[in-house]
């Protein structure tokens, strides 16, 4: 039903909200689903409608949409100090108690923390430190960014050219100097008989040879996501991390981990970076860091790199950078509070609890005639659709069938997200395994009806 008619708050939205990352044509035909307040892992709209939220917001309200220790740490930071910047060597209380506290969880013995509104700007941010550091080093030339084919590093300019997804070319991007290596996918892109280590050594090959063919001293660094999370949950292969690291310690190439997803428990792990032995130089973190409830992002330094990047900023006099927002005090009130849950409330050990749940779930929609993998760890996951099982043949784009998953499942009061031919699964930490159950009967159900309706 079109509910966007009249003064509706759908048809408000019409008129006033630019969607992104919306698919217009359901937007024009269904119209948007405004919201009201959440309780636990559901959100309601304004019509009182419950929607189980199986994305978790996007990735991060972990803790649910009305945890009442988040709200009362806004509240109590919003009294006492609302807001203020980091700029000029004045800085809140409450960022240098978190700071403190993101070094001690972080895999470095030593370190220390840049804050940004975003993991977006996060990473950014650390393209404008690599460019710095090796300009500074006397090697201006090593500019150039390595990335993966299906990243996601975020929407600025620097990280859309990141992000190695087709989109951005509406952009005109990725600029000159960003470079996108092999996707760890080993079940697309392994060849006949190879192995899961077999295609990883294969991958660790290709990048020292593509390292090689741009010039190691042109190159300042390598982004990589522990898993891959918006190119479809996609956990590296067997030995892929173990592969690449020597190469780039070789070349003298920093490794960023990108946990704006993986940090602080999806993976049921603290770290995607300690899931999967990744052995960063930097890290990356946002969305999870404050369970959702105001934006935030992070830069955590590990010792070497925070002590180059020290030194030159000396030399500088500064480090010539920064967001006005950045390190605010409301936040940093806020992500102290939510990492205090992580690790006091058992949100850590029910990820692991229910993840063999989640996992055996994912699995059971991978029996299904048009899936071709299910993949996931801890609490994401993501299964494929395709034509044929045995070819793995990409179902015709023009049926829309992970966006048409997606929209009954949200008529059914699921929320979950089509990427590409794939529906993507985040549920919040503290989903039980009777609400795991109850996610999985919907997307049964509506994988059913769906390729009812398409003929298939």
């Amino acid at each position: 039903m079109n509910k966007h008619v009249g003064n509706s708050w759908e048809q408000r939205d019409m008129e006033s909200v630019f969607h992104g990352f919306t698919d217009l044509e359901t937007l024009n035909k269904n119209g948007p689903v405004v919201l009201t307040h959440g309780e636990g892992i559901h959100v309601f709209d304004v019509h009182g409608k419950s929607y189980m939220d199986a994305n978790s917001g996007l990735w991060n309200n972990v803790a649910g949409f009305n945890h009442p220790g988040l709200i009362e740490a806004i509240c109590e930071q919003a009294r006492r100090f609302p807001g203020y910047h980091a700029f000029f060597g004045r800085v809140a209380d409450t960022t240098v108690a978190l700071s403190e506290k993101l070094v001690k969880l972080s895999p470095f013995e030593r370190g220390k923390v840049y804050y940004t509104n975003s993991g977006s700007e996060a990473n950014d941010t650390v393209v404008k430190m690599l460019w710095m550091l090796h300009r500074r080093n006397g090697q201006p030339q090593r500019r150039k960014i390595i990335t993966r084919v299906n990243a996601y590093h975020g929407v600025t300019v620097a990280t859309a050219s990141m992000t190695g997804k087709a989109y951005n070319a509406e952009f005109g991007l990725p600029l000159p100097g960003f470079i996108h290596a092999d996707c760890p996918h080993y079940w697309r892109f392994a060849k006949p008989g190879e192995s899961e280590l077999e295609f990883s050594q294969r991958l660790a090959r290709n990048l020292e040879e593509l390292i090689i063919k741009e010039g190691a001293d042109t190159i300042a660094g390598m982004f990589c996501e522990p898993v891959q999370g918006a190119g479809g949950v996609i956990p590296p292969s067997e030995g892929y991390f173990q592969a690449i690291r020597p190469i780039l310690r070789k070349y003298g190439i920093p490794l960023i981990a990108d946990e704006v997803i993986t940090g602080f428990g999806r993976t049921g792990e603290m770290w995607g970076s300690v899931k999967y032995d990744v052995q960063p130089d930097a890290i990356v973190a946002s969305k999870c860091i404050t369970a959702g409830y105001f934006p935030m992002g992070a830069v955590i330094l590990g010792p070497d790199l925070c002590d180059a990047l020290t030194r030159v900023s000396e030399e500088a006099e500064e480090f010539p950078h920064g967001f006005t927002a950045g390190g605010n005090p409301l936040g940093s009130a806020v992500a102290l509070k939510a990492l205090d849950i992580l690790e006091t409330e058992g949100l850590l050990e029910n990820v692991r609890r229910v993840s063999p749940r989640f996992l055996a779930g994912l699995n059971s929609l991978a029996e299904h005639k048009y899936a071709g993998e299910a993949r996931g760890v801890g609490l994401m996951g993501a299964v494929e659709l395709v034509a044929d099982k045995k070819t793995k043949a990409p179902l015709d784009g023009k049926l829309q069938v992970s966006e048409r998953i997606a929209n009954k499942a949200l008529q059914k009061g699921l929320i979950c997200r089509p990427l590409g031919q794939a529906i993507v699964l985040g549920p919040p930490f503290i989903i039980t395994e009777a609400q795991i159950d109850e996610m999985f009967d919907i997307l049964r159900e509506t994988m059913a009806e769906v390729f009812a309706d398409v003929g298939l």
